[in-house]
């Protein structure tokens, strides 16, 4: 798919050429991931309308999410965006996991999820599909998870290590995760920032208006003790869309 590149050297660029290779994993921490989130948001700041993300961007948006997920070795998202979003497997077209595999990635990256009370909604896609991978750290006292088709690991935490900051850790230890894309919800976004996890944002900017409501922007919680800073690596147009990839000057 063709979109117009902006910046840095303006014009036309192809979605597939594109997302070849960006050596996320090459930029790995020693101690954790190299973190990149991946959200859409209308003019005025909504990431959802009516509930969901899905009605916010087009499919230029649509391609450039499943590209990103071709860059990575694992995905991150929130329990509650888990559910509400219905998640099945994460790489779907054969196309896509060809595209992971050309760079040394699995065809199917895992899934990984934080829950404290260990409650999932298990009659999504997800866990019907033999071929995906659910990492899910919770709490030492979580209930066992229900028999299903995919596979389903669990890392139990004490309540004092059960933080995104240990949970990255251990992907990055336990499970080999060197480059991880986190979907969101605006909770677990805003966590990642207060915790210094985040390393590069891909956001979406949609030609919509949401107008007045209690929809969520992309991060909830508390405010920053300072706002982060960050650098503009490209911007991408197409059908009045942008596409912007920003890092945090921090990392």
């Amino acid at each position: 798919m063709e979109f117009q590149r902006l910046q840095p050297e303006p014009g036309p660029v192809d979605s597939a050429e594109l997302f070849r290779d960006l050596g996320l994993a090459a930029r790995a921490h020693a101690e954790r991931p190299w973190l990149v989130t991946n959200f859409a948001t209308t003019v005025d700041g909504r990431a959802t309308l009516g509930g969901k993300s899905g009605p916010i961007g087009d499919d230029g948006d649509s391609e450039l999410f499943r590209r990103l997920r071709t860059q990575v070795d694992a995905v991150l998202v929130g329990s509650a965006t888990l559910a509400v979003e219905r998640y099945g497997r994460v790489v779907r077209r054969p196309e896509l996991r060809a595209a992971r595999e050309a760079i040394g990635l699995a065809p199917d990256p895992p899934l990984a999820v934080m829950t404290r009370s260990g409650v999932l909604d298990w009659e999504i896609p997800l866990f019907a599909d033999p071929d995906s991978t659910v990492l899910v750290f919770t709490s030492t006292d979580a209930p066992e998870p229900p028999p299903c088709a995919a596979r389903v690991e669990l890392t139990r935490l004490d309540p004092a290590e059960l933080t995104l900051t240990h949970a990255l850790r251990r992907l990055r230890t336990d499970h080999g995760i060197r480059s991880l894309l986190c979907e969101g919800g605006p909770t677990l976004v805003g966590a990642l920032l207060h915790e210094g996890l985040v390393d590069e944002l891909f956001l979406t900017l949609a030609p919509q208006l949401a107008g007045g409501g209690t929809g969520p922007a992309m991060t909830s919680g508390p405010a920053l003790p300072e706002a982060d800073a960050l650098a503009l690596v490209w911007a991408l147009e197409r059908n009045g869309s942008l596409f912007l990839r920003y890092a945090l000057r921090a990392t």
